[in-house]
């Protein structure tokens, strides 16, 4: 387990500031939630901090060492991201063996044929899977794929940007209970950026709450339901969020 420091980042696209100041201790082992409307930079801030984004201001850090002081292949090796889109992440003409043994042969680890196997296998997916395409799939099951490409290099920190949201809703509890079961089993730390309270309320300790690029709170997960909000846009944007789970 390792923890994840984000410090005064901040970031600017073109003359818009678009993250001020951003600064988030995620203890290690921990689920941290991002949360907030469309735009408030909660994407960027995992962009930034995984070296995707360039131009940012500030300080990540893996433990005690900034993203930018490691090799790529020791931030490869320690931070992996799993994206919103299983489908837009997997190339539709790569077949899943070779999604899973490319990051092996970049990293120069033996023994693929079996690591290819246990991470199908941590995913529930069984090893007939090596020889199927994205198209082959359904969205569970590539997301499933995804989420053992970005965990075959055995990383500490893990970042999922919106892991469910394109899934189908009988399908989403699958991927949040994988997900969960996988940091129990492995002690990743991870970061996880939603839009669905419920969604954080399942799985995370602790969320903060994001508004035009500025952290405005960081709330335990009881915030949810027993109103411990203190800022008036924290408790505006749970209490809408609340009412639209319940009117469904």
């Amino acid at each position: 387990m390792i923890p994840v420091t984000i410090e005064q980042m901040s970031m600017r696209f073109g003359a818009v500031k678009v993250l001020h100041d951003v600064n988030l201790t995620v203890q290690a082992g921990e689920c941290f939630g991002l949360i907030g409307e469309s735009g408030s930079g909660k994407s960027t801030v995992l962009r930034c901090a995984s070296l995707l984004q360039d131009g940012w201001r500030g300080r990540a850090m893996i433990g005690d060492t900034s993203v930018r002081d490691m090799s790529v292949a020791q931030r490869c090796r320690s931070l992996q991201m799993v994206f919103q889109d299983p489908y837009g992440s997997l190339h539709p003409r790569h077949s899943v063996r070779t999604v899973l043994s490319e990051p092996l042969k970049i990293h120069a680890i033996g023994d693929a044929p079996d690591r290819m196997r246990a991470a199908l296998r941590d995913v529930g997916l069984p090893a007939e899977f090596l020889d199927r395409y994205p198209h082959q799939m359904s969205g569970g099951q590539r997301q499933r794929v995804a989420i053992a490409r970005a965990l075959i290099l055995d990383p500490k920190v893990v970042f999922l940007d919106e892991p469910t949201s394109a899934l189908d809703v009988s399908v989403q509890a699958e991927i949040l209970n994988l997900l969960m079961r996988l940091r129990s089993e492995k002690g990743f730390t991870y970061i996880m950026v939603s839009h669905d309270l419920a969604v954080v309320d399942h799985m995370c300790e602790r969320f903060a709450v994001m508004q035009h690029g500025r952290i405005v709170e960081v709330l335990d997960r009881d915030a949810i339901t027993g109103a411990g909000a203190k800022t008036s846009y924290a408790r505006e944007l749970i209490g809408a969020s609340l009412a639209y789970e319940n009117a469904l």
